[in-house]
């Protein structure tokens, strides 16, 4: 429900932008643009992970991390990104899950993950002005942290992650002349779950909303 929420409120934002920067004057418009250009961002991650075991709602996290632009034509280019990206993962409280017996006191339910981030994506210009894009491509994550409350330091402890997670991205990106900002999608692709016994797959989405500068 609230990804449709978010989906529903930009097929009506990404329009207007688009239109506000069509219609912008000629001589205000910044269009041509250099076939390098860098810069840094950070935002909110919304994410929860897919699972019986998972509460059915979004938790709010942090991401920052820098990117470079290599506008090869008119209309494409390629967008590489390092981002730290901070998720959580949390259990639901209902009584058969499976892991229940591991978290029968009540106190162990919540994990924080931090993952270092590499998306590849793909700018499509929107429109005759570049100020509008769409961005879709890959990203791969390189688990750095994982905490499950008291369980990262219980050597019987049988939750776990993978230390990798591939995922898909698309979203649009606002490009001003120093400020852009954008929201994406993200879709995890890989069964997270390195948990034994594994009784089900875990896999990960998110919403991210971010501004930062471009140089």
């Amino acid at each position: 429900m609230f990804i449709k929420k978010i989906m529903l409120i930009s097929l009506f934002v990404v329009p207007a932008l688009t239109g506000i920067a069509q219609s912008t004057p000629r001589h205000m418009q910044l269009d041509e643009e250099n076939f390098f250009r860098f810069g840094g961002k950070a935002g909110v991650n919304i994410n929860r992970i897919n699972g019986d075991s998972y509460n059915d709602h979004y938790n709010f996290n942090y991401q920052l991390g820098g990117f470079i632009q290599l506008n090869f034509s008119s209309r494409f280019g390629l967008q590489p990104e390092i981002n730290f990206v901070q998720s959580t993962s949390e259990f639901s409280n209902d009584a058969g899950d499976v892991y229940n017996d591991l978290f029968r006191d009540g106190t162990q339910k919540e994990a924080k993950l931090d993952y270092l981030e590499v998306p590849l994506l793909l700018n499509i210009n929107v429109g005759e002005s570049k100020h509008v894009k769409i961005q879709v491509g890959p990203a791969y994550g390189g688990l750095l942290n994982q905490t499950v409350n008291g369980l990262k330091s219980n050597p019987d402890s049988t939750v776990s992650y993978k230390n990798s997670d591939w995922s898909a991205i698309a979203g649009f990106w606002m490009q001003l002349p120093l400020i852009n900002w954008g929201i994406r999608y993200k879709l995890g692709l890989t069964d997270i779950n390195n948990s034994t016994p594994k009784t089900d797959a875990w896999k990960s989405q998110a919403i991210q909303v971010f501004a930062g500068v471009t140089f």
